[in-house]
């Protein structure tokens, strides 16, 4: 005899309650048994119910292990049976197992692969299948559709049965890709519908939207649209600004979206008072010093966060690590004034307890160590720990440097954890490019950033071409015998054919340098060449020497205040050197070079740069050589313009026919004791994770000579190009266009060039 329990659990976990008479309560169980079950065993089953054989048998009891079961995750219906057994009841558990997905088939889809839908879809095949996860799957396709601009998708999801397999079929109607096609506000009055738009991550589409992806809406990012907005406000007094949810609406044509997002703006507060209590360590003045808020000025929120963090750091490198500024504000309606009142609580002095170096594998301790801007046992600085941060990436060892900080051995003390992922430091850099004069010019370096993990920097190159060779070895130690002095030394064997001569020269330097401040370093380098010209072409009449040698000393200073110094983004490089040959050697000369550049982080990870520099030669009671001249032009000088082309020319006519006076006029490019240059350059990320930027260029500048005033005269171009971080070094690859090209010298089409290596 077989009886039912009296609850059921059903595909929709409903609890069905019938008479609870349905069983004889009290009898003995005299077995337990499960059936219906195909992939899960009967004894995981079992070891989830609380009867054993030999209990009585009780309705809230079967109750607690029908749930029991079902929380499993494995059933869709649950049930309790009983068999009349002799001396009891066997007890019988029946399940009905969740059906498994055993094929996901994705059909419909050309403009994104089958992987990127699978994985948005985040159903696996094996796995117990649900509607309700069907349904959100497909709610999810959609959205990776509507990310990649297809806002017109349709995804539509539905399960196949076959007996207790299921079979999910996600059908696509991609249609046309849709962009935001108009941005619009409404309720702005202070800022242009052009200022609200460029705060915007969100952009309209333009020509060049299948680059860039402009125009493609992506809902999260619109929605932090919206607060970069109120920010925009905040910043400029208006703190009681509201940015509204913006509304995306397709057009009627179908051709594109339009975003609308209304505004009310409120009015504008200014900075009222600002005062300062609690655990004040110095005077009033000093610290409203320290601070971007100003009374009477437009208050800026952003302004009053820079200001906390200016003043906790303040505190910090004092060794309050832990610090709490509270801006308290007072709101004044009537004045439309904040006042502000920073509060003050400086807790405990902290003390540098260890510091501790890890994934340094190759690089030695003492490597990193000479990095970090703090001490065991020293106070704490927050200035000095983001300093070490910067210190060990610029030392270009590292993909990353993180610094953190955790409790040390008593409550005043932290530990410094700093933890490295060294990248590879030996690189090979190569370049190439071609002209009608050069021909094709190779050349290739071998370099070790890191040599024996000491920081040692040595390199060995070779230029090998059809025109030009160079050999190259040295090595300099930035910190040698452990103190601040940089020493390093080369040697090296270089022949180049130039437009209108061939120069050989070998030679060697041994350079040493030393840090004046954080920021300012020296460097010294004494330099001797033994040089040969030959090779002379007809145009070019006289040349002073032949043959001769240098021996010459440079002094030179640099300030470098950017952010990371292979790509800058922020900060300045300022370089002055002085360049005296007469230390022996039959050159004499001085030669005097100053370069500046500066960075400028603009929005959307994009950089603004200017860079100027100026050189001046003269000789010392002898002629200047004709190779320690001044030339322009190419890829790092002058885009669009031949290499060394620009600079003072020497026409010759030769006579052909005496009868006619015709003749045959020959061109030699002759240097300059003058030069100034100047580029500007926009950098613009265009795909992130791989290092691939864009730039935009514009290159002015001039070589002058002797009857030449600096500065008399300019060629200028323009152009774009394409940097990468290659796994062999930084590539560019830049097409350059003359402004003002010289009749019958320069391509007025421009100029394409590329290279491998540091960029300038």
């Amino acid at each position: 005899m077989r009886r039912l329990h009296a609850i059921t659990y059903g595909i929709m976990a409903a609890l069905v309650v019938t008479a609870p008479s349905a069983f004889a309560e009290g009898e003995k169980i005299v077995d337990l048994k499960v059936k219906g079950n195909r992939r899960v065993e009967s004894a995981a089953i079992l070891n989830a119910v609380k009867l054993k054989t030999g209990d009585v048998l009780y309705d809230e009891k079967v109750d607690a292990d029908l749930r029991a079961i079902y929380k499993l995750g494995q059933f869709q219906d649950v049930k309790a049976e009983t068999e009349k057994s002799d001396g009891g009841v066997t007890l019988v558990y029946a399940v009905v197992e969740k059906p498994i997905i055993r094929e996901i088939k994705i059909e419909g889809n050309k403009e994104l692969s089958v992987d990127k839908v699978r994985d948005a879809l985040g159903l696996k095949a094996n796995s117990i299948f649900s509607q309700k996860e069907l349904s959100q799957a497909a709610k999810k396709a959609k959205k990776l559709y509507n990310d990649e601009g297809y806002y017109l998708a349709e995804v539509n999801a539905r399960s196949e049965a076959r007996g207790n397999d299921i079979r999910v079929v996600v059908s696509i109607t991609e249609g046309e890709k849709v962009l935001i096609k108009a941005i619009r506000f409404e309720g702005n009055r202070v800022f242009t519908p052009r200022k609200l738009r460029g705060v915007m991550e969100t952009q309209e589409k333009w020509f060049l939207s299948w680059l860039t992806g402009a125009g493609t809406y992506k809902d999260e990012v619109l929605k932090n649209d919206a607060a970069l907005i109120a920010d925009l406000y905040f910043n400029n007094g208006y703190i009681n600004v509201k940015v509204g949810e913006p509304e995306v609406k397709l057009l009627p044509d179908k051709s594109g979206l339009e975003v609308t997002i209304g505004i009310t703006e409120g009015e504008q507060f200014r900075t009222g008072s600002i005062s300062f209590k609690g655990d004040l360590l110095e005077k009033e003045n000093v610290l409203a010093a320290a601070l971007k808020l100003k009374s009477g000025e437009v208050f800026s929120r952003g302004s009053l966060r820079a200001d906390v963090q200016t003043l906790t750091d303040l505190y910090a490198d004092k060794g309050f690590a832990f610090t709490n500024v509270n801006p308290l504000s007072k709101v004044n309606p009537d004045q439309k004034t904040i006042d502000i009142t920073f509060d003050f609580e400086k807790g405990e002095k902290v003390y540098i307890d260890h510091i501790n170096i890890t994934g340094n594998a190759k690089t030695r301790d003492k490597v990193l160590r000479r990095e970090i801007k703090v001490a065991e046992g020293e106070t704490y600085s927050s200035t000095g720990l983001k300093k070490s941060k910067q210190n060990l990436m610029n030392l270009g060892f590292f993909e990353e440097a993180n610094i953190a900080t955790t409790k040390g051995s008593a409550d005043n003390k932290l530990d410094v954890n700093v933890e490295v992922k060294e990248k590879p430091t030996g690189t090979f850099s190569i370049g190439a490019g071609y002209s009608s004069l050069d021909g094709i010019i190779g050349q290739g370096s071998v370099s070790q950033g890191n040599f024996l993990g000491l920081g040692l920097k040595g390199n060995l190159s070779a230029s090998l071409g059809g025109k030009s060779s160079t050999y190259n070895a040295g090595l300099t130690d930035p910190y040698f015998l452990d103190s601040r002095w940089t020493l390093g030394a080369d040697v090296y064997r270089t022949e180049r054919d130039y437009l209108d001569y061939t120069r050989r020269a070998t030679g060697g330097d041994i350079k040493a340098g030393y840090p004046l401040t954080e920021n300012l370093s020296t460097l010294w380098v004494y330099k001797y060449e033994d040089k040969k010209i030959f090779n002379i072409s007809q145009a070019l009449k006289v040349v002073p020497e032949t043959t001769s040698t240098i021996s010459s000393i440079t002094g030179g200073l640099t300030r470098n205040t950017t952010d990371y110094r292979f790509d800058p983004t922020t900060g300045m490089v300022n370089n002055l050197s002085v360049e005296f040959a007469g230390l022996g050697g039959s050159n004499r000369f001085v030669r005097y070079i100053g370069d500046t550049a500066v960075f400028f982080p603009l929005k959307w990870s994009t950089v603004f740069s200017l860079r100027g520099m100026l050189g001046y030669i003269q000789g010392i009671g002898r002629d200047i050589p004709i190779d320690e001249k001044f030339y322009a032009g190419g890829i790092n000088t002058l885009r669009g313009y031949q290499g060394r082309s620009v600079s003072p020319v020497l026409n010759t006519t030769t006579a052909t026919d005496n009868v006619q006076g015709t003749g045959t006029t020959t061109r030699a490019y002759v240097g300059g004791d003058k030069e100034a240059i100047f580029n500007a350059e926009y950098t613009l990320p265009l795909i992130k994770d791989a290092g691939l930027k864009g730039v935009l260029f514009f290159d002015a500048g001039n070589v002058y000579g002797d009857n030449q005033s600096m500065l008399s005269s300019f060629r200028m171009s323009y152009g774009a190009g394409i940097r990468w971080t290659s796994p062999l070094g930084p590539l560019r690859l830049e097409y350059g266009i003359p402004l003002n090209p010289r009749e019958g010298i320069d391509k007025k089409s421009g100029r394409f060039e590329f290279s491998i290596g540091s960029f300038f």
